[in-house]
């Protein structure tokens, strides 16, 4: 096993900040938290978020990056030397295999995007609901074209890995999320200026104080800014562990989080806005029908339109590789640490692998009816592998990490980790009772009601 003394290393602060808020921002941020705002009460969900985030995710954060730092190795390593002759190490392993598992389905839609800025800059796709509806059912039938987009996803977030943490994650990072931040203020401030765009900003932000108390909206705002944060998959486990012990990991904790929830504002600033300049819109739609049936047809409407949609998509497919950047690093780097790989060998057989699991995401829209309609439990291939590892995967590693950092590690080794160098830690009585305590338990709440409503 690799000891971590060849391992790559962040150049700066500011890089692992950069590299884990592009981790944690994604394609959930941009369509899945404004809709969360819009159906939770608008800036009333926003307020019960942030609690979530402060005082279940956060904490979840602190501890996936200690960890990962005091060892100096991935997920499975990680745990297996914090506690050896156990089998601990099986929940390192799992966030490997749920980096992977939605990296498989996620570079599919990933693909979508990226075709969307042509499509959306040449006119291709245009016309009524109807046409638009067509246009994006045939062109996810395409298995040929599907697999194609998919692979180009993947090899172009392998190229950035095998520059290394510092020369291929960093700098790509560096480049990145300054790009997407400044696409979100452009787009923002167009969105602004349509017709009916008060109207959109009056749902999003206008607060119903009623919803405050109400248990579903907190199972959704939980439930947001768990999968928002990239928690559960060993991603944040991973990028500690390239984290120099002169950095503190709290108060980089609040930079990431600062950073990714901006974002995830920011986008409803361009979708409500955007949104209720259509005629018939339905501010409750989410996902992959907002954003690719619903959307361009404002763009085909608009003055400007082919260029508001181009650069709409390319915020997406930017945000879409900050995220595959940390889903296939995480494979790869524990491929680096218990094979003893080097980077280029892991790089090249993970990629592989991964593309082999994508395949039938890739023709589960329309082109393969087996992987489209699935037998006994119906829907597609890509919705079974969402539920298997967003749903369920996720919150379960990070309900067994917060069990192992409280009981198994111990809090008091782990403060010693975020105190190292003289780091200032001060709410560590706070982070301590959080960890052993709340947050097992509300991770607890998001399984059973995921499962209460999938089942």
């Amino acid at each position: 096993m690799n000891t971590g003394h060849s391992r790559g290393s962040w150049g700066s602060r500011s890089g692992f900040i950069l590299a884990a808020a592009g981790s944690a921002v994604g394609l959930g941020n941009i369509w899945g938290f404004p809709t969360q705002v819009g159906q939770g009460g608008g800036a009333a969900f926003v307020l019960v978020y942030l609690i979530c985030v402060l005082l279940i995710c956060a904490p979840i954060m602190v501890a996936e990056i200690a960890l990962g730092r005091h060892s100096r190795l991935s997920p499975a390593g990680a745990f297996r030397s914090l506690a050896p002759d156990s089998r601990w190490w099986i929940v390192g392993a799992l966030g490997v295999a749920t980096g992977a598992g939605i990296l498989s389905f996620y570079s599919v839609i990933a693909g979508w995007t990226v075709a969307y800025v042509w499509f959306t800059a040449t006119s291709a796709v245009s016309g009524n609901a109807d046409s638009i509806n067509q246009f994006f059912e045939a062109f996810t039938s395409n298995g040929t074209v599907n697999l194609a987009l998919t692979s180009l996803v993947l090899g172009a977030t392998a190229t950035i890995l095998l520059g290394g943490v510092r020369t291929g994650i960093e700098r790509a990072t560096k480049a990145l999320m300054p790009a997407l931040i400044v696409l979100l203020l452009i787009l923002a401030v167009r969105a602004a200026t349509l017709p009916g765009a008060e109207v959109g900003l009056d749902y999003y932000m206008r607060p119903d104080l009623t919803r405050l108390l109400d248990v579903s909206v907190f199972n959704a705002a939980l439930g947001q800014a768990f999968f928002s944060l990239s928690l559960g998959m060993g991603a944040m486990i991973t990028y500690g562990s390239y984290l120099g012990r002169h950095a503190a990991i709290g108060a980089s904790t609040v930079w990431v989080v600062i950073l990714d929830t901006l974002i995830a504002l920011l986008a409803g600033f361009i979708i409500f806005p955007a949104g209720f300049s259509i005629t018939g819109f339905d501010p409750t739609s989410s996902g992959p029908g907002l954003i690719f049936t619903v959307l361009p047809r404002l763009f085909s409407t608009i003055p400007g339109g082919n260029l508001f949609g181009a650069a709409f998509f390319l915020l997406l497919s930017l945000a879409a590789l900050t995220s595959t950047i940390s889903l296939l690093e995480v494979p790869v780097s524990h491929c680096v640490d218990t094979r003893g790989w080097s980077r280029r060998k892991a790089v090249a057989i993970v990629t592989s692998g991964v593309f082999v699991l994508a395949i039938p995401s890739s023709l589960g829209n329309g082109a393969v009816g087996l992987f489209t309609d699935l037998p006994i439990i119906g829907g597609t291939f890509l919705d079974l592998m969402a539920t298997i590892w967003n749903n369920f995967s996720l919150p379960i590693g990070g309900l067994l990490t917060s069990i192992f950092v409280g009981r198994v590690w111990h809090v008091d080794r782990a403060l010693e980790e975020l105190c190292a160098e003289g780091a200032s830690f001060p709410v560590a009585s706070l982070w301590v009772f959080l960890v052993k305590w709340v947050c097992p338990v509300a991770i607890g709440s998001i399984i059973i009601a995921t499962a209460l409503a999938t089942f």
